[in-house]
């Protein structure tokens, strides 16, 4: 576990039960994606400052239990967020967020998906395979071995099937542990507590 996510001594947490998937695209599929709708845009977010980046974060990934980067102090995310090897896009729907992806090519020539995700009211609306083949587009613009991703049963009960009908394989499989502090106020579903059928 990385230091900064750990909770305080004595804090209440919340134990979360998930099993994590590893993903792997060897080279661009030969999907079809469908076009963005009128008003949608995908843009590079150049300059992204933590407070802005934070609030996307928190709103897309408030129902999936995204916690690291909310407990990632703000010095160590304003650092990622100035690396050029980090590349977040957001996605804007009529001038509003709708959504984003972030790009690490930390570990090039393969560049994962770290994060990927919509706001919950742009869920359902046919944006997410759209926005993940622009992802999966930007990553093989340029000279890359392979696109890596991993989703988890917290996520999006889509999330997986969308990242196999876009031709990712799986590599690995494996259980973890989390212990959220309940001071990031998360609603934990049933099914990710310990003794849940």
């Amino acid at each position: 576990m990385l230091d900064y996510a750990r909770a305080r001594p004595g804090e209440a947490i919340d134990r979360v039960i998930v099993t994590v998937t590893f993903m792997r695209l060897d080279r661009k599929p030969p999907v079809v994606w469908q076009p963005l709708p009128a008003g949608a845009l995908i843009e590079p977010a150049r300059r992204l400052d933590v407070g802005t980046y934070r609030a996307l974060y928190d709103r897309v990934g408030q129902p999936w239990l995204w916690w690291l980067r909310r407990m990632m102090p703000d010095d160590m995310l304003a650092r990622l967020l100035a690396d050029p090897a980090i590349a977040v896009h957001v996605l804007t729907v009529n001038g509003e967020p709708a959504g984003f992806f972030e790009l690490d090519a930390t570990y090039w020539p393969d560049i994962n998906l770290s994060y990927f995700g919509l706001l919950p009211d742009a869920i359902g609306q046919g944006l997410g395979f759209s926005l993940l083949g622009a992802a999966i587009d930007r990553v093989f613009a340029g000279p890359v071995r392979g696109m890596t991703v991993n989703t988890c049963t917290a996520d999006h009960p889509r999330a997986l099937p969308n990242y196999r009908r876009a031709g990712f394989r799986i590599t690995r499989q494996v259980n973890e542990v989390w212990d959220i502090p309940q001071r990031l106020g998360f609603t934990i579903p049933a099914h990710l507590r310990p003794g849940a059928a």
